[in-house]
């Protein structure tokens, strides 16, 4: 369900800062598309609205619709966007929702689309939200913590087989049936509440040599159940598509992700509408059958190795870009 969230009450506190990954390059894609006046640009993970303020800022004639299922984050956004409220819609939804948002607004295109994916810093370093392996916490992980299923419910409730095939699919576990097994016989000693049980029973569930390479072993598992818990993949498959109708022509989508499983969802979605649909041995392509999209990007993009000395979380982003060339037949 879609909830309008009011931006216009700033409030005593100072708004949040933080580094926008990518932050000059999302804005050089998407300008070309944003700057004439009275466009509409869609931030539909709008975090802490770090790349949402500097859209506004630098396109001062451009509206913004910004989407986010967590609402503790869109309070922090509204205060952060407070100067511009009379040129901002702030809703309460999950970016799969797009059609059915722009639909209730009267928005009938839009000329700039941003995805900036995963889980926000603000989500990070709030502790009691159970994202971050290294503290110890309850073991929620929803990104909107109104409904569904926690980490902890998956735990402790998912047969065996199950919670491999989470570990497998979403974090690309090597030891998933390991760490499974493991699960399925510490629940039956003590349901599973809080993080710090969960990282030592994934220690040693993977062997010595394993632990000892690619970072905390419990990174891919915190991965996989995040992703199972808010149903990000599903969800990114839905809205990849959603979001490239949702264009005008010459309007653009500006995609980040963080892991290969978001970027080649990504990457599918817009490389398939990317190219005509006649026969290659055709020696033309007759009017109405030229690709939909123009590709930007040549392939996914990296942050340089200044930003990521800045602001390390931009080391794993990847970034991609298309343009509308024409309204879908």
């Amino acid at each position: 369900m879609s909830t309008p969230v009011d931006a216009q009450n700033p409030g005593a506190a100072d708004h949040p800062r933080h580094v926008p990954v990518l932050l000059e390059r999302c804005l050089a894609l998407l300008g070309p598309a944003i700057e004439r006046p009275g466009s509409v640009v869609v931030d539909a993970t709008l975090g802490l609205g770090g790349h949402s303020e500097a859209l506004l800022t630098r396109y001062p004639e451009v509206r913004l619709v910004g989407l986010d299922r967590d609402t503790a984050a869109l309070e922090l956004a509204g205060r952060r966007l407070a100067e511009f409220s009379g040129r901002t819609l702030l809703v309460h939804a999950v970016y799969d929702e797009l059609p059915q948002v722009l639909a209730d607004a009267g928005i009938p295109s839009v000329d700039g689309i941003l995805f900036d994916l995963g889980v926000s810093s603000m989500q990070l370093d709030e502790a009691e939200r159970g994202f971050a392996y290294s503290q110890d916490a309850p073991l929620d992980m929803r990104m909107d913590q109104s409904r569904g299923i926690t980490a902890a419910d998956v735990l402790n409730t998912y047969s065996g087989k199950e919670i491999a095939r989470v570990l497998r699919e979403y974090g690309e576990e090597k030891f998933a049936g390991r760490i499974a097994d493991s699960v399925i016989r510490e629940r039956a000693r003590e349901p599973f509440t809080t993080s710090a049980r969960l990282v030592e029973i994934i220690r040693d569930s993977i062997p010595a040599p394993a632990r000892r390479t690619g970072g905390n072993p419990a990174k891919r598992t915190f991965q996989a159940l995040r992703i199972e818990v808010n149903g990000e993949l599903e969800v990114l498959e839905r809205a990849i598509p959603a979001a490239i109708d949702a264009l005008s022509v010459g309007g653009r989508l500006v995609v980040m992700s963080y892991q290969s499983l978001e970027d080649r969802i990504t990457k599918r979605a817009m490389v398939s509408r990317a190219r005509s649909d006649v026969p290659d041995d055709l020696p033309f392509v007759p009017a109405g059958h030229e690709p939909e999209l123009r590709m930007i990007t040549r392939s996914s993009e990296k942050a340089s190795a200044a930003e990521i000395a800045e602001n390390p979380r931009a080391a794993s982003a990847r970034l991609r870009a298309v343009e509308r060339q024409r309204a879908a037949a």
